[in-house]
């Protein structure tokens, strides 16, 4: 390893569960060569970037850099995407970065029975997102008897109307909130509740009101979808979307360890398509 070069690591697999040409095939961070850094059964894959961009001085500015931090985060979810396709892997927390590739194998040695429950715990599932929204309704304006009345009156009669549908519109969205919780009972492993997405998070239209993942088998998935798709039906005012498959980023901690949170919603660890 370059002295000028650091090892940063995507995931941890097991070694052999790979078709051959895979790792070969991928570009990480800065466009650089993935590999992986085996120890025993397990297996990192790692690719080297310039050790001066991660510093911690350095990344602590370039956390600021959205151009930088959307590079970095899309090249880091593509490698663990296209290793999850082949096998379970169990995804490491965006600008993870080692010494070298002697420091990530001391990992993977000192920390083999944690990873290796993990991806037990992990394998033959996938990480689904579900997230509830409240559609805002538009300031009605006067109509009907409403035009027999004075602007003022008029005004005041369509904010109340306003802010029944909006009330409605919350309630509704708890009974869908409620609906998918009973699906996740029935049919998934694993749920993680994340913070609402705002501001420039924000991925759809509307107010985001729920924000969860679910670990789900992969013989249960089309199942969940389906059902969960169909969570929203009825309600006025609420949109029911579902996301995924993903590798289980909420789902990758180790024993002991608080569950990765990446800006409170897996969908923030990947890179937008």
């Amino acid at each position: 390893m370059d002295d000028d070069r650091v090892s940063y690591a995507y995931a941890v697999l097991r070694g052999g569960g790979l078709p051959g040409g895979v790792v070969e095939a991928l570009t990480g961070v800065g466009g650089a060569p993935v590999r992986l850094v085996t120890s025993g059964p397990l297996a990192a894959a790692v690719s080297p970037v310039p050790a001066t961009d991660f510093q911690e001085d350095a990344l602590r500015r370039h956390l600021e850099n959205l151009d930088w931090l959307e590079a970095v985060a899309r090249a880091h979810h593509t490698v663990i995407e296209a290793l999850s396709a082949h096998t379970t892997v169990l995804p490491l927390r965006l600008a993870t970065v080692y010494l070298d590739d002697e420091r990530v194998r001391d990992v993977l040695r000192t920390g083999g029975d944690a990873f290796a429950e993990v991806l037990d715990r992990l394998a033959g599932h996938l990480e689904w997102g579900v997230k509830v929204y409240v559609d805002a309704p538009a300031a009605a304006g006067p109509s009907g008897a409403a035009e027999d009345l004075s602007p003022g009156r008029a005004y005041l009669q369509a904010r109340r109307a306003q802010r029944h549908s909006r009330d409605e519109a919350y309630r509704g969205a708890q009974e869908a909130a409620a609906r998918v919780e009973r699906i996740g009972r029935e049919l998934a492993a694993g749920h993680a509740r994340h913070r609402v997405q705002q501001g420039q998070l924000a991925s759809g239209a509307g107010e985001n009101v729920l924000n969860d993942a679910f670990l789900v088998a992969h013989e249960q998935a089309e199942a969940f979808r389906t059902r969960v798709r169909a969570a929203g039906e009825g309600l006025r005012g609420v949109r029911v979307d579902v996301t995924g498959p993903w590798a289980p980023y909420s789902f990758a901690a180790l024993p002991g360890a608080p569950r990765p949170d990446p800006d409170g919603d897996p969908d923030a660890a990947k890179a937008a398509p």
